[in-house]
């Protein structure tokens, strides 16, 4: 081999951190282990901070919730075997909520797949249905390549995760040293622009509907087009209902706004979605939990749906306006046109009269804590401007319900996949994205149990993250079902025990208070937020309280119970 040759050539390892410096990576969320170890061991003197996890699953939530507050891709490094699969949840979740990650996992070498080596696992078969796309290198010099095209998959059309399987040798071999990978994609082409003919025709559904409604989903957020989503529902007097993940995106404050909809939304937003007589989707997936039963499910309206995605379009909900573009650009060409606008204020007088008789809401009480209370505690203390993580459950839907985002890129959920141990790891990451942020995971007693391990990262650090644990000494929701479907046979629904949260606090080197007294709650609370470091707050509330108003399963948005005038 020349010396000019050997001067081109360059270990996989290196490859593979040159290439993270090209895309900017910020930092990198990951655990070692024997297939990834001369990654690590050139880690070592990279400028690119490696965030030690307690366990990947931490390391793949944690990059999520970066990826949520920031939009950049999320970076997760992790072993082979065990260590890959401990990543499968995170990924599904990704994959659900539309999240973009680039995941390397190990590998055995590739002289031996094929022959069950230690810690050897089909990460391309496990992976190929929860991932957006997955690569595994063959040749080191192809790792350039394969990383510039893995970003541009992960943060461009609709988000999602890709992973990258790293043979042990294809990290330890050299590999030619290209001035500039190329990206070689010919099949994959997101369609960005709106077709025009699609977006006349929304605008002129809209000249004589009479009961039209906006239904926003995270493809507002991720298209960062709530200020035109603002500006169109503006225009036209359009009011606006949020899915769970869509939250953040149009102003809680603005007459137009309706609420959330859904299996726990407000009143408002689903006889909105029950009656309208237009419904113009933007970035929204038409789940089941939105939808309740699809027979029932705006049966009288046409359906507009702009989405990033076209596999999306009429897959649950038969559409008669499908657009298929990012929210920002169609919303920009709805703006544009400027159709000539109804009339429907009686529409809009209605559903203001539903969202004041009808609001969120629950019996206060001196006696104990309710849950909600504490939720709406936190958003006057914080003035509705932290960023807000959750598990999945009651504590999730009370959060949405009781703490309104005013602005976007505030709420980081888990919502297609529901992932108990979510909430804590994503407050990690997002405090890395967002460091100069109030930062606030809303947990339950039972899904913090999953990712507790974690304070670990908060005391390496010292991030200023507030855990606040909606602790009703049961796993909540499940014990809701219980009583509501199962006759009250709460089977393995309320634990006998449980730690000590504030001496479990004390042992990672962190802050932690109880706070049990109702008429000190919002003391407590404002006090725990003002500490300049971490805080653990065991928070003990009432444990039969339920999320109303509920759609039960099988029923019609229209058919919610637990709706007090």
């Amino acid at each position: 081999m020349s010396q000019q040759t050997q001067e081109k050539m360059a270990t996989g390892a290196a490859l593979l951190l040159e290439a993270l410096k090209e895309e900017n990576v910020e930092v990198i969320f990951g655990y070692p282990g024997g297939a990834v170890l001369p990654l690590y061991d050139a880690l070592y003197d990279f400028e690119i901070p490696h965030i030690l996890t307690r366990h990947e699953q931490g390391a793949i939530h944690a990059a999520e919730g970066y990826a949520r507050v920031t939009g950049k891709p999320g970076v997760v490094v992790v072993t082979s075997g065990p260590g890959a699969t401990n990543v499968l949840t995170g990924l599904t979740d990704a994959m659900m909520d539309s999240l973009p990650l680039v995941v390397f996992t190990g590998q055995v070498a590739s002289t031996v797949i094929g022959t069950d080596a230690f810690q050897e696992a089909d990460i391309i078969g496990l992976t190929t249905p929860i991932t957006k796309h997955n690569y595994q290198v063959r040749k080191v010099s192809d790792l350039p390549r394969i990383i510039k095209e893995a970003f541009h998959i992960a943060s461009t059309g609709r988000p999602g995760p890709v992973v990258i399987d790293l043979p042990k040798n294809m990290v330890t071999d050299a590999g030619e040293v290209l001035e500039k990978a190329p990206i070689n994609l010919p099949g994959y082409q997101p369609n960005y622009e709106p077709n025009r003919m699609q977006i006349a025709k929304l605008l002129k559904a809209l000249q004589t509907a009479e009961k039209p409604v906006i239904l926003a989903g995270a493809g507002v957020l991720h298209a960062k087009a709530s200020e035109e989503l603002t500006r169109f529902a503006r225009m036209y007097q359009i009011p606006v209902v949020h899915t769970l993940l869509g939250l953040g995106g149009f102003p809680p404050e603005d007459p137009l706004f309706l609420g959330m909809g859904g299996m726990h939304g407000s009143y408002a937003a689903n006889m909105a979605l029950y009656e309208c007589d237009l419904l113009i989707n933007i970035g929204a997936r038409f789940d089941d939990r939105l939808t309740g039963n699809l027979a029932h499910f705006a049966q009288n309206a046409v359906v507009a749906h702009i989405d990033i995605d076209p596999a999306e379009i009429s897959k649950n909900v038969p559409t008669q306006i499908p657009i298929v573009g990012t929210a920002k650009l169609a919303l920009e060409a709805l703006l544009e046109k400027s159709g000539s606008k109804t009339n429907h204020m009686e529409w809009l007088v209605l559903q203001q009269n539903r969202k004041e008789k009808y609001p969120f809401a629950y019996k206060e009480t001196d006696e104990a804590i309710k849950p909600q209370a504490a939720i709406a505690a936190l958003h006057e203390i914080t003035g509705g401007n932290a960023i807000i993580t959750t598990d999945v459950g009651q504590h999730q839907m009370w959060s949405a319900q009781y703490y309104p985002f005013k602005n976007p890129d505030k709420w980081v959920t888990s919502g297609g996949l529901g992932t108990m141990g979510f909430g804590f790891p994503a407050a990690i990451g997002a405090q890395f994205g967002k460091p100069d942020e109030l930062v606030v995971a809303i947990v339950g007693d039972a899904g913090f149990q999953m990712t507790l391990q974690e304070l670990s990262v908060l005391k390496d650090h010292d991030l200023p993250v507030k855990i606040l644990i909606i602790n009703n000494e049961a796993l909540g929701m499940v014990r809701q079902w219980q009583e509501s479907f199962y006759q009250k046979r709460y089977s393995h629904s309320l634990p006998q025990s449980q730690p000590d949260f504030i001496a479990l606090a004390a042992a990672y080197g962190i802050h932690g208070v109880r706070i049990e007294d109702p008429t000190l709650l919002k003391q407590q609370l404002q006090e725990a937020m003002d500490y300049p470091g971490p805080v653990l707050i065991d928070c003990r509330v009432i444990q039969s309280e339920k999320v109303m108003p509920m759609v039960a399963p099988g029923k019609g948005v229209h058919e919610m119970e637990g709706i007090e005038g």
